[in-house]
């Protein structure tokens, strides 16, 4: 009898260690030829962010909906370039402070106040690791990007002030 709750709680046991590893595609319809990242800074102080770019082959027929990058997570752009499709994903870093803030020593009014977006990042990823999501026969799906490799950094000037 013993043996029978050992084997029927290991049975268990490993049917919910199995649902976990299933979430990701491990071969996408679609081919990634190129995946780059660069990190960009300018305009003005403070203000920067991350674009990950996305070349993929067999992509035409598929919905695309966000990547997940660097502990963030964003919509994705789409351009059709000849027969590739380009995925864009634009993620900001940018530490510059809500200039809308309203400090009052009455803090009715400061109940005007948005708070800030917690977003609560599902996955544990390297730095060079992305996910894509994408719909296909009205299914949400998983792929896991490995390999995005880091291009040079995009520096933008400033323009004068008049």
């Amino acid at each position: 009898m013993k043996i029978m709750k050992i084997i029927f709680i290991l049975t268990i046991l490993l049917g919910f260690s199995q649902c976990g590893s299933n979430k990701f595609v491990k071969n996408p319809s679609f081919k990634i030829e190129k995946a780059t990242y660069n990190k960009w800074s300018g305009g003005q102080p403070g203000v920067s962010g991350v674009k990950l770019e996305l070349q993929l082959v067999n992509a035409l027929q598929i919905e695309f909906d966000s990547l997940y990058f660097q502990k963030k997570i964003t919509k994705v752009e789409t351009r059709k370039i000849n027969n590739m499709l380009q995925i864009i994903g634009h993620f900001s870093t940018s530490n510059r402070k809500n200039k809308d803030l309203i400090l009052d020593a009455n803090p009715i009014k400061e109940l005007k106040n948005t708070p800030p977006v917690v977003h609560n990042f599902p996955y544990d990823l390297k730095e060079n690791e992305a996910i894509l999501s994408f719909k296909k026969n009205n299914k949400t799906h998983y792929y896991k990007i490995k390999e995005v490799k880091q291009t040079q950094p995009s520096f933008f000037p400033s323009t004068k002030q008049k």
